[in-house]
């Protein structure tokens, strides 16, 4: 296991030039559309940045092509298929959210940075303390309502490298819809005229994942709402802090790590995905780290996606949020206390709720209850991203070193891809925890991946004692 701070070790400069909008490179139509009732969610109106690492590769079919001009070119001619990302969200009666494909353009910063890829070693894995050099927030285009969908720059490094930046507007898309873009940005940048069979033309039909008629909420979802009183809930002191009160970290899980976790369960579990073991174990070391009430209630919700389910029919090319989380729950001291194989039963056992009936009672629950917010105290929210396919996007220099979510927000972290600087191919997770529950939470992750699978409660046996922590 490594665990990367978010300290930077070197410094350089970066040059951005002044933000300017692409638009479409020919007319689309003007038209207003309505997103889903599974897009229209308070927990998803805000932007996820996207982060991908490009070495200069000089044999490669783009040699002595600026990736700039060819990844900008490229964007305008993928707008032209995904033209509501050029548009505005509005918002109708009872807030809901529209699109107005009014062609305005998606923001497009040039930059340069005098650095060489090398010298960032392994913070290009998530969170990257140069998110500020590679993302030039541009003021104003923080919002939701009346703001441009899609924030992408370009950064050259001194190498012949580059750095791709996209910051989507989650309401538009989920992280496959935003994969099936930008593979059509690199058909583009690599010289195809036109899209092929390999890059499926884009679908809209949102009204698949709208609310019925009449809508009928058939599960409890207590995923969404925090129902519990904050003034005795021990967990609520955690939720809302300042950036001066948390750390922004990732553990590597590579494969004796992983294979060291597995083996910790009974041989019926042990042939999980690494998906679950991940996040079982992820759940149990952050709940006790935590340090909450042992009969406070806490929670895991795993993004499932929609897509192949019976009955949902989601056509391919569908861009749109097609997900939902429902949670697992438990007592943190049953939770704590328990092997690791009883977090993971729970989730197996919640990851089949999952269904047609499933995510259209969430779009009812929507429209019912007026859009709530995903339950946030005690809970932790996880996104598989390993298998989306931001670290196979080839704008034509070849695969990125790392490609996929910049970081976690609040209490989600996202899962990817990546190959650290001694060859391991593993998984990083960023997490985002209390400065003072950072370093219990790193013990007890260490305790688990060396703990003698035949002593599995050796440490267990009672919540620990908040221990002295460390300058980060």
């Amino acid at each position: 296991m490594e665990v990367s701070c978010n300290l930077s070790p070197i410094v350089f400069s970066t040059r951005h030039s002044e933000p300017e909008l692409v638009v479409p490179a020919e007319p689309t139509p003007n038209e207003v559309k309505l997103l889903s009732d599974i897009d229209d969610q308070e927990g998803l109106r805000f932007h996820l940045p996207i982060i991908k690492f490009y070495h200069h590769n000089p044999i490669s079919i783009m040699k002595g092509e600026d990736p700039v001009k060819v990844i900008r070119e490229a964007i305008a001619k993928a707008l032209v298929f995904y033209y509501p990302f050029a548009g505005r969200l509005r918002e109708g009666p009872n807030r809901k959210l529209m699109v107005d494909c009014n062609g305005e353009g998606v923001l497009f910063v040039e930059a340069d940075a005098d650095v060489e890829l090398w010298q960032l070693g392994d913070t290009v894995q998530p969170p990257c303390p140069y998110m500020r050099e590679f993302l030039n927030e541009v003021p104003g285009s923080e919002g939701i309502i009346g703001c441009p969908l899609l924030l992408i720059q370009v950064t050259r490094l001194r190498c012949g490298g580059f750095v791709f930046v996209i910051r989507m507007n989650h309401t538009m898309c989920d992280t496959l819809g935003l994969v099936r873009f930008l593979n059509m940005v690199a058909e583009f940048s690599r010289g195809k005229c036109a899209p092929t069979q390999v890059t499926q033309l884009p679908v809209w039909q949102r009204h698949i994942l709208n609310a019925r008629d009449p809508p009928t909420v058939a599960f409890t979802h207590q995923e969404y709402g925090d129902v519990i009183d904050e003034k005795t809930y021990s967990l609520a002191k955690h939720v809302g802090g300042s950036d001066n009160e948390v750390v922004h970290d990732s553990v590597f899980f590579g494969p004796k790590e992983i294979l060291s976790i597995r083996e910790k369960l009974p041989p019926p579990l042990q042939n999980c995905s690494d998906f679950e073991l991940l996040s079982a174990c992820l759940w149990k070391c952050r709940t006790i780290a935590l340090e909450p009430n042992p009969n406070d209630i806490v929670g895991l919700s795993c993004f499932i996606n929609a897509r192949g389910k019976n009955g949902l029919q989601v056509p391919n090319g569908y861009y749109g949020n097609a997900f939902a989380f429902p949670i697992a729950l438990s007592k943190a001291g049953l939770l704590s206390q328990s092997p690791l194989g009883y977090a993971l039963d729970l989730i197996r056992k919640v990851k089949t709720l999952m269904s047609e009936e499933f995510i259209r009672s969430v779009a009812d629950l929507m429209v019912i209850k007026g859009r709530p917010m995903y339950r946030t105290v005690g809970n932790y929210l996880v996104a598989d991203t390993t298998r989306v396919g931001f670290d196979c996007v080839d704008f034509g220099w070849g695969k990125p070193v790392y490609g996929g979510p910049a970081g976690a927000i609040s209490c989600v972290s996202f899962y990817a891809r990546f190959k650290n600087c001694k060859g391991e191919d593993g998984i990083v997770v960023p997490i985002w925890l209390p400065r003072s529950v950072m370093e219990n939470f790193r013990s007890e992750l260490q305790k688990i991946i060396t703990q003698d699978p035949l002593n599995d409660h050796s440490y267990t046996n009672t919540l620990p004692k908040r221990s002295i922590i460390s300058k980060l």
